[in-house]
């Protein structure tokens, strides 16, 4: 069938994988919510969060719904959030976060994808310097006075605003300020197409590019994880 029919079947796999990774987190992210605030996004802003994640995947309503109602059933597991840190080949950070229902299982894993592709596991808090929790909130950009925006936002604890990939913005507050700037966003009436929050490298490593592909490799294995929510790292 040629080459071509082999690049689209290879992207199309590659497109699949992701989604399925990308319900799988959000999936376990709406669990975990339901499990701290009950079913009612209206009275739980952290399900609301959740959702909203759900849709910048274009998870079915359906599933969506599904999992809120199998979050409410005394059967379904729980869900620990742990943070794992390391060091990733030629000193990079990287920070792990998971949400697991095996710890024992996660950490396991997690070493050895560590040490087989360069790396090594850490201590907590290890890299509590390198990095500063942030939450971000994707906006969309048409119709926005950035200017106007900014000065709204300042009270509720804006810390920076950048563009965004397909005309979008990026709103990022700090930890402490996650609250009241999603319910600064929600009391305007501003669509947010996803919030999360990050963890954003104070400085970051510059590498060779072949260099980079090593990182990039180890940081690619971790992600595959099915208990892994999110990786950061501070490569440049």
């Amino acid at each position: 069938m040629g080459r071509a029919f082999e690049y689209r079947k290879a992207s199309k796999m590659a497109r699949w994988d992701k989604m399925a990774k990308d319900f799988t987190r959000v999936g376990r992210e709406i669990v975990i919510a339901v499990k701290a605030g009950g079913a009612m996004p209206e009275n739980n802003p952290m399900l609301r969060r959740a959702m909203q994640n759900a849709k910048s995947v274009q998870m079915p309503k359906d599933r969506v719904e599904a999992a809120i109602k199998r979050a409410t059933s005394k059967d379904e597991k729980d869900y620990h959030e742990i943070v794992y840190e390391g060091m990733g080949p030629h000193a990079v950070a990287i920070v792990v976060e998971t949400a697991t229902d095996n710890p024992v299982r996660t950490v396991a894993n997690l070493r050895t994808i560590f040490n087989k592709n360069g790396g090594s596991m850490g201590t907590s808090g290890m890299h509590d310097f390198i990095f500063t929790r942030k939450g971000a909130f994707t906006i969309h950009a048409n119709n926005i006075d950035k200017e106007e925006l900014e000065l709204e936002l300042i009270d509720a604890g804006l810390d920076d605003m950048e563009d965004g990939e397909n005309d979008t913005l990026i709103i990022y507050a700090l930890f402490q300020d996650f609250g009241s700037m999603q319910k600064a966003l929600e009391d305007k009436g501003i669509e947010v197409i996803k919030s999360e929050l990050q963890r954003v490298p104070n400085h970051t490593k510059e590498l060779s590019e072949a260099e980079i592909d090593e990182v990039l490799e180890l940081i690619d294995k971790l992600e595959q994880d099915d208990d892994v929510q999110h990786v950061f790292h501070n490569l440049a």
